[in-house]
């Protein structure tokens, strides 16, 4: 018989955060562990992650549902797309920890050269909103650091800002040294969005991330269509549980790539269905995480590294916290690896 119960958590950021939505300085993220009565001494954890703001499930009753989930684990465990599809993070955390569970309890939920210490995994640099002093000044910092591929956030500050920043690294890295990404968090209107790509892609942008707010697909659409830049659906897939309606919002929309949130999404299942219906349209995609701990981005990881990626991904974000769970995971130059010589501390969750 399966048991299982949960723990709430704090992540505070080492430095506050910026988006076009707003400042972060923590988040919560919910612990489930479950355990076997056949297997007392070995348990699975999972990470619960949803985020303020855009998961549609995180509202009075959140908590409530953890509880009932870990109550009726032995019924749910059996399939949790069925019975937690309207919760896609709870649904996705259960998933980690079942996974877990299976292999050991020892966070080796995928074994590959990336566990074994033998590759890692390219992923690019993030560089958050601030102002503009701040913004160059992280910058040099990754670029120092050896990163190639430069995330930047956009839409929070001054747009001729904004443009002066993009410029300055184009100014001293081409385009063969330097890719750039950036992501607005939906912070255009449809209106102005064609405009202010076309501006951007003076300087040789790789992708832009949901410049206009989710929900809008026609109009998504059309500027899919009329971008210079190529337009990276991210947010656009939060909330879009059912395998019927990913179809029609990748056959609407007819995006260039999608961004794969597995935290956000429902986990590992549903992660596949996003990849299997994105090689039906043409549709790229990439992973990212979704600012959890590092139980959650280590699972994360070491599922990303089985589908043999190349570009850097999204899985950058294991240093931002400053009371993260200790692990094995490291970011060496730009590629984020697995140091089997650094040992899990999982008892800061408990303190």
């Amino acid at each position: 018989m399966l048991r299982a119960f949960f723990k709430k958590y704090q992540l505070n950021f080492i430095h506050p955060a910026g988006t076009s939505r707003g400042v972060i300085h923590a988040r919560d993220s919910w612990f489930v562990f479950v355990s076997d009565d056949d297997r007392p001494e070995i348990t699975g954890i999972g990470e619960i992650g949803p985020l303020a703001g855009l998961s549609a499930e995180l509202d009075d009753t959140f908590e409530s549902v953890i509880l009932q989930s870990c109550k009726n684990i032995n019924i749910i465990s059996s399939d949790l797309h069925h019975h937690l599809l309207s919760f896609p993070s709870i649904r996705f955390g259960f998933e980690m920890a079942l996974k877990d569970l299976s292999s050991g309890g020892k966070r080796l939920l995928f074994s590959s050269e990336f566990t074994g210490g033998k590759a890692g995994i390219p992923i690019n640099g993030l560089i958050w909103m601030g102002d503009y002093k701040n913004m160059i000044s992280r910058l040099r910092e990754k670029i120092m650091s050896g990163f190639t591929c430069i995330k930047v956030k956009i839409g929070a500050i001054d747009f001729e800002e904004e443009i002066r920043l993009i410029a300055h690294i184009r100014k001293q890295f081409g385009n063969q040294d330097i890719e750039i990404r950036l992501d607005a968090n939906g912070a255009f209107t449809p209106e102005e969005a064609k405009e202010k790509l076309c501006r951007l892609a003076d300087f040789n942008i790789h992708s832009v991330e949901q410049p206009i707010k989710a929900g809008q697909w026609h109009e998504m659409a059309a500027l899919c269509e009329a971008s210079p830049i190529p337009v990276a659906l991210d947010e656009e897939l939060l909330g879009v549980n059912e395998l019927s309606e990913k179809q029609r919002l990748l056959n609407t929309i007819k995006p260039p790539f999608i961004i794969i949130k597995p935290g956000l999404i429902g986990g590992f299942r549903a992660s596949e269905e996003w990849i299997e219906l994105a090689g039906k349209t043409n549709t790229h995609w990439w992973f990212t995480s979704a600012l959890e701990s590092n139980i959650g981005l280590n699972a994360i990881a070491q599922w990303t590294f089985t589908k043999n990626i190349r570009m850097p991904q999204g899985l950058g974000t294991g240093m931002l916290f400053s009371n993260n769970i200790p692990s094995p995971l490291e970011v060496v130059g730009s590629q984020l690896t697995y140091n089997k010589s650094k040992n899990w501390k999982i008892s800061n969750i408990y303190e």
